[in-house]
């Protein structure tokens, strides 16, 4: 067991330096091949989405590449040269890093067995195999566009294929089936050589498309010709240096200096520059040295991140939340509601035993003065304290805002987010509000065009009175609810399973409940089906969903007129986990692509209100998940173009004069056209500004401009362009503005 230990840390330090040099291999191909560096804009979304091991190693192939004028930016550059090589950089050697880190950690712990040991070491091979893979195909992408005959041939004589890594990863798949940890280390060493060799290769490669001209013209002292199995051209003219980046640029440098005064023909060199990659050479601490301070000394001026389930938003992603909440903002005001603000953070005792299981998720605020606070959770809560504290007993508003929840962030599940809340409260007709609220959710899906979706629509009372028929004690309904509110994400024999094991159920109670909640289907068919089936008979037998059952009649009904009822589905596994429902509840579900989750809620609350004061005011309402609606939406808007400001025209000044410019723009907003300025010499700059930002207008004023009192008025769409007076400047705009589409 104490070899086999020594084994596996040796390959852990092996692979851990491995891990380094390919990052910065693969950071010379990018510049060897002009890469686009677009797969390597990678940010922390905030919901676990992306693996921290990715970001980091898009990080260090950035830091490596800043300032390159070879490698180009995610705007710019040709796409012929963002192949899978380069776009699978991040995942396939971040999941080498992820596998090393595993290693490391099982290593550290002596009492481990040799199945753990040989279960990460065989989960690293793989992942080996897939780095080995990624860089090979780059080494044969290099070597196609080298200047310097010969060095084909030199790697061709290595044999290097993707044969020779499956055939390694199949002998230790073949070991470790059989448990022989010994022989499977040994088999995932010659993996490990294996790739080293490949990493090495795409250094060399990258390296003589970049240098190795310059570089073998320079070592022969400018003659060229031939040498030792090799052929360069000599260089007549100097060509002019293209920058490398700042981390690639130092990692070059080294790399002639060690091959300069070592090596006489091409052979000589390779063989030379190998060994500088051999991690049992003298010298190769020092280059991994260097490389790692490279990385390291850039690490106090990276990006700060942000918090866990937290995001930033650019400004292509806040010209679709604008439009959102436009949309929705129009469509609440269409309902005549008026629009509520309250504290981000509410008194801790607010908010305490009102959303059963989930509140175990509030975040509470550090004691800052005698008052114990809490981040608010939801929206509903502070609503209905409001509505309690100013002794209201009818109040129709909405409200757009974040809230908080120390949850897991996962796709589509994050820490802080927006809620977009409409809520009726008061005496109204029976189901009146219901009604609304559920045409409202409906509303606004269709209006932020989304795609199709269907709102899930049950009754608490009657999940109550499903509850106490399949004979589940009255103390055990919330409980019980919050399980069968799983059923959208899980099966019913993982909610059964919960029920009995965790929460006490017998299994013909647990049985009898799955009979009920897998009954789902349209509104008023169904609704007719359970009234006259043996369901509805036992469930007019209780007064409770006796009285549910009427209201869902009425509810129907009026949603049929309404023509928004073949959205909703009567589903009785509905349960929505919150304690303070009391009536009718909801839920919508995006049926589309893109998978998210619930899309909004609500339902009825008589009692919350009545918590916080003297009077019971009766509520209902609507939430909508913003965030993830919003998710949809980028989705749809990724292939469109996306204006991220609303400008119709560019004051571009040709020269230095600001005072120009001042006065120009500032006629256009005191008119309220939308309008920003520019001052550079060149008009290229100008046009390529309104072209990239979308402006249809540009006011061209240079010397002769000023001199001759006019402007110049460029239509950007159609390039056509036309003087006119400098006076009748901003009628002419107006005038244009309004024919504009």
């Amino acid at each position: 067991m104490s070899s086999l230990l020594e084994s596996c840390k040796l390959m852990d330090q092996s692979s851990s330096a491995l891990s380094t040099v390919a990052i910065a291999s693969a950071a010379l191909s990018c510049e060897a091949a002009r890469a686009n560096l677009s797969a390597f804009d990678l940010t922390d979304s905030g919901d676990g989405s992306v693996s921290k091991e990715d970001i980091g190693v898009s990080s260090d192939i950035k830091v490596l590449l800043n300032s390159s004028k070879l490698a180009v930016s995610s705007n710019k550059g040709d796409d012929k040269v963002n192949t899978d090589s380069f776009s699978k950089i991040p995942v396939v050697y971040g999941n080498v890093r992820e596998a090393v880190k595993s290693l490391h950690s099982v290593i550290r712990v002596v009492s481990n067995s040799g199945e753990k040991l040989g279960g990460k070491v065989l989960h690293l091979c793989f992942e080996l195999r897939n780095l080995g893979e990624d860089s090979l195909e780059r080494v044969r992408s290099n070597l196609g566009s080298v200047g310097v005959e010969g060095l084909k041939g030199i790697f061709e004589k290595e044999c290097l294929s993707e044969e020779s890594l499956r055939n390694g990863v199949k002998l230790a798949v073949e070991a470790g089936l059989e448990k022989d940890y010994v022989k499977l280390v040994k088999d995932v060493e010659l993996v490990l050589r294996i790739v080293w060799k490949i990493v090495a290769w795409e250094a060399v490669s990258a390296f003589f498309v970049l240098e190795g001209v310059e570089f073998l013209n320079e070592k022969t002292g400018g003659k060229g010709g031939e040498f030792d199995g090799g052929n360069v051209k000599a260089e007549k003219k100097k060509k002019k240096k293209v920058l490398l980046g700042k981390g690639t640029s130092v990692i070059v440098e080294m790399i002639k200096d060690r091959l300069m005064s070592k090596g006489e023909g091409l052979e000589k060199i390779v063989e030379e520059f190998l060994s500088f990659l051999d991690p049992k050479s003298a010298d190769f601490d020092g280059l991994l040295k260097k490389v790692k301070e490279i990385l390291e000394s850039n690490e106090s001026r990276r990006i700060p991140k942000t918090p866990k389930g937290t995001r930033d938003f650019a400004k292509e992603q806040m010209t679709i939340r604008k439009k959102a909440f436009s949309i929705i903002t129009k469509v609440f005001e269409r309902h005549c509601a008026t629009a509520l603000d309250t504290p981000a953070f509410e008194l801790k005792e607010t908010l305490t035993g009102k959303y059963g299981e989930d509140s175990k998720l509030i975040y509470d605020l550090a004691d800052q003065g005698g008052e114990l606070c809490s981040l608010r959770y939801d929206l509903t809560v502070p609503f209905s304290r409001y509505v309690a504290m100013n002794g209201l007993t009818s109040f129709k508003r909405y409200h757009i805002d974040k809230v908080w929840r120390r949850d897991n962030p996962s796709k589509g599940r994050y820490r802080e987010f927006y809620q977009c809340d409409f809520d009726i409260a008061g005496q109204y007709e029976k189901m009146g509000p219901d009604f609304e609220v559920v045409r409202i959710l409906s509303e606004v899906l269709n209006a932020l065009n989304i795609g199709d979706y269907e709102i899930k629509l049950n009754h608490r009372k009657l999940l109550d009175g499903v509850l106490e028929i399949c004979g589940v004690p009255p103390a055990k309904f919330r409980t019980i609810c919050s399980s069968i509110d799983k059923l959208d994400k899980q099966s019913f024999e993982q909610v059964k399973k919960e029920m009995v094991e965790e929460k006490g159920l017998s299994v013909e109670t647990a049985d009898k409940i799955g009979t009920f909640v897998k009954i789902r289907g349209p509104p008023l068919e169904l609704l007719s089906k359970i009234m006259g089936g043996t369901e509805g008979s036992e469930l007019l037998k209780h007064n409770a969903s006796k009285e549910a059952l009427g209201d869902l009649s009425i509810l129907f009904d009026a949603l049929y007129k309404s023509r928004c009822i073949d959205k909703v589905v009567f589903d009785l596994s509905l349960a929505r986990g919150l304690d303070y429902y009391t009536g009718v509840i909801f839920e919508a579900a995006f049926k589309g692509g893109v998978q998210v989750g619930s899309i909004g809620a609500g339902g009825r609350y008589d009692n919350l209100i009545g918590n916080f004061g003297t009077k019971q005011v009766p509520a209902v309402g609507m939430s909508l998940g913003i965030e993830r609606v919003l998710t949809i939406m980028e989705e749809k808007a990724q292939n469109q173009a996306v204006r991220a400001t609303e400008t119709q025209v560019l004051v571009a000044i040709l020269g230095d004069k600001l005072a120009v410019a001042a006065e120009l723009v500032s006629e256009l907003w005191d008119v309220d056209i939308k309008a920003e300025y520019k001052v550079h010499k060149k008009v290229m700059k100008h046009i390529e500004y309104a072209i990239d930002s979308k402006i249809p207008w540009m006011v061209i004023v240079g010397e002769r401009e000023l001199n001759e009192g006019i402007v110049k008025l460029k239509n950007i769409e159609t390039t056509t362009e036309e003087a006119i007076p400098r006076s009748n400047l901003v009628g002419e705009l107006q005038q244009r503005l309004k024919l504009d589409p």
